[in-house]
């Protein structure tokens, strides 16, 4: 007898899934039944919180989906601070949980583990929330998941089981994994409109987020075929290769690149919130008063923020071909490069001071690991690169800064993305605040020998708060933390671990970590 807990680990074969980070617990090992014959590989975090950032930096990485087994109650709230991240960046994750059993949801008996509804706590975070009542509805819960990571708005899904379904004979469900829909194309009337706007533009813009990811190659054309300068947000990055001359920047805080939003009479925004977390200081109001063209997957978001002249719901790739296929191909363009070098120019020369510290790290990382994946936290190190720092290809610079902005994601973040980055280098970007909280999960790096390297600055506390206090006026309160030897607490989880002092050193130790099988702590004290 198959199990349903055995036939649901069949059925995330079936639609590909590679590895499940979860914590088995005395509510839900009928999951793992079935996961000592499957191909599928377990990575056991030392938290759930770290099961959530593991599978939103595999997710990232990979495009697809992070898959989390959790225990009932605990295991859901422990795991929902990354669903929240997942949820504010559009991260696709399957978080599946035990509950309790069917004859006991909702009936306040003091059950272990028991919540007055688990599924309402997860609806916030989720792009739907079931409970799965009856066996027969497995199978399509789980098509329905994937059908969201595959066809819209990528954003977390929650399944929860009750314990006695799980345990349930399987039989007669099906295990053949549906056919999921395409992402939508593009109405052709607004791709007209859109290339008409674009035709007659003498001082075109470009936006682009994390929703265009999947378009680089159509978008790169367009903003090479019609010379305009190209603004990425956080999520963004990498959409132009650093050297490329029609790279403008990236932070809209900046008065440059509002003063050319302003200025700009067509602004294409593909894949993009135009969010607080991506103007640098914020919140700063963007003025477009030219014609915007949004292109996003989501309906509900083009109604949000700057209005668009031409609000176009599409997949950005679809979109872009569409767009590439409708407009006038005999017209010279130029302009761009030029307002490109300006906007960069203008940008590198007001960079904060904070920023400015940490350019020597981020160039010994690109220079030493060129094709690397950098995951950051919420620290310094990344406030600042996300002002100057320029991946070479997409999907190879995140962070928690951007929406939900938590604390501890960087290093749980950067073992799901080396899991999903195959030979890849994943460089994690700490501070030793947000370390701390998630610095357990060291050990489940060593345990599945993942050799992520980790670049710590160590500020004695939480220094951004401390500025960010005294700024305003405000006595530093507990922001002065004691924080243990950090190199000597990696070492004793079974890492390598050293401090460096100069970007010689620095190098150094970057290239060694490429080569070990174990995760290497560089404290880097610039």
């Amino acid at each position: 007898m198959a199990t349903v807990g055995e036939n649901l680990v069949r059925l995330l074969e079936a639609y590909g899934t590679e590895v499940i980070f979860g914590i088995p617990g005395v509510h839900n090992i009928e999951l793992y039944r079935g996961l000592a014959a499957s191909p599928i590989r377990h990575v056991t975090p030392r938290h759930e919180q770290g099961a959530g950032f593991m599978a939103d930096g595999y997710a990232r990485v990979t495009g697809r989906p992070g898959v989390c087994f959790t225990i009932t109650g605990p295991g859901l709230t422990n795991i929902l601070t990354a669903m929240g991240q997942a949820y504010a960046d559009s991260v696709p994750m399957l978080v599946i949980a035990s509950v309790n059993a069917t004859a006991e949801l909702g009936t306040g008996e003091g059950r272990l583990h028991e919540l007055p509804s688990q599924r309402a706590l997860a609806a916030g975070v989720t792009a739907f929330a079931q409970t799965i009542h009856h066996k027969r509805q497995l199978p399509e819960a789980l098509a329905r998941a994937m059908a969201v990571f595959a066809g819209s708005r990528p954003r977390p899904v929650y399944l929860e089981i009750p314990v006695d379904i799980i345990a349930e004979d399987g039989a007669g469900l099906d295990l053949a994994p549906r056919p999921l829909p395409a992402r939508p194309g593009p109405s052709a009337d607004a791709i007209g409109e859109a290339a008409a706007l674009l035709d007659q533009a003498t001082r075109p813009l470009m936006v682009v987020g994390g929703g265009a990811v999947g378009a680089r190659a159509p978008l790169r054309w367009l903003a090479e075929h019609l010379s305009i300068p190209v603004i990425t947000t956080i999520n963004g990055k990498g959409m132009l290769p650093p050297d490329h001359d029609l790279l403008a920047g990236e932070n809209m805080a900046a008065t440059p690149l509002r003063d050319e939003l302003a200025a700009a009479d067509v602004v294409l925004a593909v894949g993009t919130e135009f969010g607080e977390t991506e103007h640098y200081p914020g919140p700063v109001e963007i003025a477009i008063p030219g014609s915007l063209i949004r292109i996003d997957l989501d309906p509900e978001q083009l109604m949000r923020g700057p209005v668009a002249a031409v609000p176009l719901v599409a997949d950005a790739r679809l979109a872009a071909e569409a767009l590439i296929a409708r407009l006038d191909h005999t017209m010279p363009r130029l302009g761009g490069k030029p307002r490109a070098a300006a906007l960069r120019a203008a940008l590198l020369a007001q960079l904060p001071d904070y920023a400015r510290r940490h350019r020597k790290a981020l160039a010994a990382i690109d220079e030493v690991l060129p094709d690397a994946v950098i995951v950051g936290d919420s620290t310094e190190m990344v406030y600042g690169a996300n002002q100057f720092f320029h991946p070479r290809d997409v999907r190879r610079f995140f962070n928690a800064s951007t929406g939900y902005g938590t604390l501890g994601y960087g290093l749980p973040a950067g073992i799901g993305a080396k899991l999903g980055a195959g030979s890849a280098p994943v460089v994690v970007l700490a501070g030793d605040g947000g370390f701390l909280f998630t610095v357990a999960e060291l050990a489940a790096a060593v345990e599945a020998a993942v050799p992520v390297v980790v670049l710590l600055w160590n500020n004695g506390g939480y220094g951004e708060i401390r500025t960010y206090m005294k700024a305003r006026g405000i006595t530093p309160v507990a922001v002065d933390l004691v924080v243990p030897d950090l190199v000597a607490v990696a070492r004793g989880f079974g890492c390598h671990a050293e401090e460096v002092d100069s970007p010689a050193a620095l190098k150094a130790a970057l290239a060694a970590a490429a080569t070990r099988r174990v995760p290497t702590v560089i404290e880097w004290k610039a």
